[in-house]
């Protein structure tokens, strides 16, 4: 068995594995953009009505009361070991990518910085530090950010580099 450094030197049927694998994982990960979307409207407010409740707003559309500690331990465990493996799987793809080795280190290691930040700053929301929403929404985005950039290196690598089998 022959060893392969890079992407593009993958036999054709590998690249479209990783290609597939890619796409779908983006499916998966956008879905679940939606669904923060639709729970937080993507702000501040949202953020924190999601997990402390907005049962003091009589305006509210939609009651929401604070996340029991089993709740949000389990949120926050469960994110927390799936993102992990995600960006794990996605790091070993983009170690195999011909870019640059400092802004391929960065985009590694980059999204498990961002899953302790969220995730561990929506722990502390939920526990009164209201201010870590803030931090809450920097990480999410950087979060989605490098996932974003790593999956285009990826596809760019196993699809625009060397041929693809019949």
């Amino acid at each position: 068995m022959k060893f392969y450094d890079k992407i593009r030197t993958f036999p054709g049927e590998i690249k479209i594995l990783i290609t597939f694998f890619v796409i779908t994982l983006n499916i998966g990960f956008f879905t679940g953009i939606g669904f923060v979307k639709n729970t937080t409207h993507l702000n501040l407010k949202g953020i924190e009505s999601q997990y402390l409740g907005n049962e003091k707003e009589e305006e509210a559309k939609v009651m929401k009361f604070k996340k029991s500690e089993k709740e949000i331990l389990t949120v926050i465990h469960n994110h927390i070991l799936s993102f992990s493996l995600i960006f794990f799987l996605l790091s070993g793809l983009l170690s195999l990518t011909s870019i640059n080795k400092r802004w391929r280190s960065f985009l590694m290691i980059e999204p498990f910085v961002s899953i302790i930040l969220t995730f561990g700053g929506i722990y502390l929301l939920w526990n009164g530090f209201l201010w870590f929403k803030y931090l809450i929404i920097l990480s999410g985005t950087a979060m989605t950010l490098t996932f974003i950039m790593s999956s285009l290196i990826i596809l760019k690598d196993s699809l625009f580099s060397g041929k693809i089998p019949n």
